[in-house]
Parts: C-alpha cells; sequence; structure tokens
C-alpha cells in the first residue's frame, strides 16, 4: 500500500462512523442544509485537521505538482468553486476558512477524494480516463459538494474526538513505518481505529452521495460544463464495474454505484437539453496524453507510450494522433532522448493547427526540450512569447533565465531579476507553492542574495508540511545575518527571518499542544 494510501485509509477510519452505526437501510435522516452540522466538529477543528492532513500529504514522493496538469485542472475547479459560490452552496463561514484546493496524486488507478478543510485530491489516472473535460469536471464538481455540504463533518461521531486528537500521531506512525517497510509496524498503527471501515478514503452514506450527485450536477452545469458529463462518467464506471478491475477503479468502492444513481444522471442530463456527448478538447487530449506519462515514470512504461505513438492509427482523427504523439514527445524527453522528443512533438504540432491552447502546451515542451539540451536562451525568448500570466509560464521562464545566467556564468540579467521579481509576488500571494519557493531559492542564490535564498529554502519547507525543516534553515539565516561583515547584512531581510522563525516556532508549538490536548471546539 503507497503512503499517501495509507494516510487516506487512516483518514477513512478515523472520519467514518463507528462500527456500531445502524446499517444502510436504516440511516440516521441528514441534516438540512441550513442546520447546524455538529457541535463537535467546528469550521476551524475541520480546517485544521485537512491542513496536517495536507502536511502529510506534501512530503510524500506521490504528490506531485506538475505546473501544466495542475493549471488545468485548476481552472476546472475555479470555475466550479465560483459555480457554487454564486449559487450559495458556499457559506460565509467556510468561505473565507476552507482551503478550496484541487490537488494532484501521482498513482494510476482512477480516484478522487475530498479531505477535511476545502482540500480534493486527483489522481492522474482519473485524468487519463476521464474522455472529456466535461466528465473530468463532473467528478470534481461531486467531490466539491461533498466539501460544500459538509458530508466529511457530518461523518463525524460526537465519539470520535479523541480520534481526531490522534490522527497526526497515527499518519506520522504510518509513514515513519512505511519508509522502513515495515507491514507489522503498519498493522500497529491502524490497530484499533475502526479498520473494518478502510477503504482507501473517504466514506459517506448513500443519502450523502446522491446529495453530492445532485448539487455537483448543478454546480458543473452552471459552471459551463456539459451535463452528458455526468451521466457519461456513470456509463464509464457502470461498465468498469461489471468487470475485474484489478485495484483500477477504487473510486466504485468508495463510490457504489448504484441503478437508481445512474438513472438520475441521465435524466438531469435529458431534462437539461442535452442528448449528445461531448465532444473532448484537443487540450483535454493532450492532458490524457500528459497524465498518462507521468502517472508511471517506470522506463518500461515510458517506451510503451513511444511505441504506441509509431503504431498509431493514420485513419485516427488528427487530435488524437496529435495527442499520441505529444505523449510519445514528452517519454522521450524523460528519458532524455532529445532528437526522438523533437521529432516527435515536430510531428505533434504540425496537427495541432491554430489551436491556441495546444500550441501552448506543445510550445511549453519544446521549451523543456531546448532547456534539457542546454539551450536555455532559445526557452526564454519562447516563454517571453508565451508570457500569458500563467504559474506554468511564469515558472518556465525563470529556469530558462537562470539557466541562461548559469551558461553565461553572469550573476545577473535583466530577465533573471525579472523573473525573480515574478516570483516574488507570486509567493506573496501563493505561500504555499513550494515549486515557486525552491525556484525562488535558486534565483536569489545565484544573484549573490543568501539571506533571501535561505528564507525562500525555509518557505520551501514550510510549504511543505515540514516545520522542523524550516526552523531549521531560518535558523541558518540568523547565523548568517550574525557571522555577515559589517555593512554587509540587510537589515530588513534579517527582520523578515526573525519574524518568520517566530511565526513557524509558534505554529509548531500550537500544533503539538493540539496533539496532547485536542483542538478547541
Amino acid at each position: 500500500m503507497k503512503p499517501i494510501a495509507l494516510i487516506l485509509a487512516l483518514a477513512a477510519a478515523l472520519l467514518a462512523p463507528p462500527l456500531a452505526a445502524p446499517p444502510a437501510q436504516a440511516q440516521v435522516r441528514l441534516p438540512s442544509l441550513g442546520d447546524a452540522v455538529s457541535d463537535d466538529v467546528g469550521v476551524g477543528s475541520e480546517k485544521r485537521l485537512g491542513d496536517e492532513i495536507m502536511r502529510q500529504i506534501r512530503r510524500d514522493p506521490d504528490y506531485i505538482d506538475d505546473p501544466l496538469l495542475l493549471d488545468y485542472v485548476q481552472r476546472l475547479w475555479s470555475r466550479l468553486v465560483a459555480a457554487a459560490r454564486q449559487r450559495g452552496d458556499i457559506g460565509a463561514d467556510t468561505d473565507a476558512v476552507f482551503a478550496w484546493e484541487a490537488f494532484l496524486v501521482r498513482d494510476r488507478s482512477f480516484n478522487a477524494f475530498a479531505l477535511p478543510g476545502g482540500y480534493v485530491g486527483v489522481h492522474l489516472g482519473l485524468i487519463a480516463t476521464a474522455g472529456t473535460r466535461d466528465e473530468l469536471a463532473s467528478v470534481l464538481g461531486h467531490e466539491l459538494s461533498h466539501v460544500t455540504q459538509r458530508h466529511i463533518a457530518r461523518s463525524i461521531s460526537s465519539s470520535s474526538r479523541q480520534s481526531m486528537v490522534g490522527m497526526a500521531a497515527m499518519i506520522l506512525g504510518v509513514l515513519a513505518a512505511s519508509r522502513a517497510n515495515s507491514p507489522d509496524g503498519i498493522n500497529a498503527a491502524i490497530v484499533g481505529s475502526q479498520a473494518a471501515m478502510i477503504q482507501g478514503q473517504l466514506n459517506f452514506s448513500r443519502d450523502m452521495e446522491r446529495e453530492a450527485d445532485r448539487i455537483g450536477f448543478n454546480v458543473m452545469t452552471e459552471a459551463g460544463f456539459s451535463p452528458e458529463g455526468m451521466g457519461a462518467m456513470f456509463e464509464k464506471l457502470e461498465n468498469a464495474s461489471r468487470l475485474n478491475d484489478s485495484g483500477n477503479y477504487p473510486y466504485l468502492r468508495s463510490h457504489p454505484l448504484t441503478t437508481e444513481r445512474i438513472g438520475e444522471a441521465r435524466t438531469r442530463a435529458q431534462a437539461a437539453g442535452h442528448a449528445d456527448a461531448a465532444t473532448p478538447t484537443p487540450e483535454h487530449l493532450l492532458m490524457q496524453a500528459r497524465a498518462r506519462v507521468l502517472g508511471d515514470p517506470m522506463v518500461a512504461s515510458l517506451r510503451r507510450v513511444q511505441a504506441q505513438a509509431g503504431e498509431s492509427d493514420r485513419t485516427q482523427a488528427a487530435p488524437q494522433r496529435m495527442a499520441a504523439l505529444y505523449g510519445s514527445a514528452l517519454a522521450s524527453s524523460q528519458l532524455r532522448e532529445t532528437q526522438r522528443a523533437q521529432a516527435s512533438l515536430d510531428a505533434a504540432r504540425a496537427l495541432a493547427g491554430d489551436d491556441a491552447a495546444a500550441q501552448r502546451i506543445l510550445s511549453m515542451l519544446q521549451a523543456r526540450i531546448w532547456l534539457d539540451g542546454g539551450e536555455a536562451p532559445r526557452a526564454l525568448a519562447l516563454a517571453d512569447s508565451l508570457d500569458d500570466g500563467s504559474r506554468p509560464v511564469m515558472l518556465m521562464r525563470a529556469q530558462a533565465a537562470l539557466d541562461a545566467a548559469r551558461a553565461a556564468r553572469s550573476p545577473q540579467s535583466d530577465a533573471l531579476r525579472r523573473g525573480t521579481d515574478l516570483l516574488q509576488t507570486w509567493v506573496a500571494e501563493h505561500p504555499q507553492d513550494a515549486t515557486a519557493w525552491s525556484l525562488l531559492a535558486q534565483c536569489n542564490a545565484h544573484q549573490g542574495l543568501p539571506l533571501r535564498a535561505v528564507r525562500a529554502e525555509a518557505e520551501e519547507r514550510a510549504a511543505l508540511g515540514d516545520l522542523n525543516g524550516a526552523i531549521d534553515r531560518l535558523r541558518a539565516g540568523q547565523r548568517l545575518a550574525r557571522d555577515a561583515a559589517p555593512g554587509r547584512t540587510d537589515f530588513i531581510d534579517a527582520s523578515v527571518i526573525d519574524a518568520r522563525l517566530r511565526q513557524i516556532d509558534a505554529l509548531r508549538r500550537s500544533l503539538q499542544a493540539d496533539s496532547r490536548n485536542g483542538p478547541p471546539p
């Protein structure tokens, strides 16, 4: 069992109803949307619980920050969140407190899951399997509705307070045992945590699933996605449920389909006046291909992707062939086979035509190939031409500027200064972006700004949930400031380091106190 899967298993065990709960046929009536969810699980407590789970997940090797894939998912997710907010599904109590964050998990299985505090995880296998962006949006909308309706809080019984308090420690125990490849240690960490309820992620009642279907459908359609997306996804899952999925569809086990749910999805789509299935956009096909490649980085798997592009049927439509060639180019790039990657990419670009979204994705791979080939100035010029204010382009541009400055043995350049400024502005608004902090640290170090580099390294560690590592880096920054020659210390940077050290150390102490005494109600 992978580390992230173990974390989710523990979350399921600790947040699921107790084993003595009534059977499904005798489900207790859910509170109406306007009712208080629970006196035991406040919004703040749920958010802190989610934050602690995410601190562990972000440090897991299966947590992946691929800028292009995350940007694609985030754009779909943001539309859904905006629609839910417009509908009034997101109340004032959760709007400002919950994270409303989607993240990626490097796993080939078809799955997505909601966590406490507004976090939703998306397996790369889901992106690779969803035939259209509307199908993907239907799953995201469903999981978003679990969050907006506080289904997680509803599932926590009044007797599970102690379980909430002990969750962080149990997660740490499971992670340590899994890293040591100790099945006995893993089993010991799970013992006593309602193990019979573990199914790999949070489980909800049938009433909750139906509510998430209904609200999720309305959210996705009001966000501008095709109503057929949910019906098409249910049909795909229904077909998979008839087969032995060999563990590839964990979503089916945690979100069991019923004839009633499938029929309701089809009826809603027909009532909305959409009988035809949506067609995949070139952008979605490219993101599918990217998810397949990044979901399994083994050499043998990358070789299979290369071969599939070469064996593709010439009668296929141009967008499908373009996506196959893109996958081959990306696989070749991962294998550092630059010439083969370039040939496949050139063929893909010829098929992309004037589709701006597709050409942008293909250009980003071109810039990566040039960077890997030591042609940073060409990659920088291409990134400049793509400058659209997006995170993927910003990161690519800053990396290209840094690589170009390193190749020229120049500590500074206008391009590097601009890239650094953009990164600094970005992290000020997105302080949890560990990737941006890491790149900012490298840019500052190359320009001879050691205090800013150390501070950025500390922020990267904090964003990844490694509070001890962040504190160590900030203390190193304090020593660096003390040991600097007179007149060589930037007192503003030193003051920022002092302030952040106090803040992060206070957060660590607060978390330690919560683990001992339990969070406030």
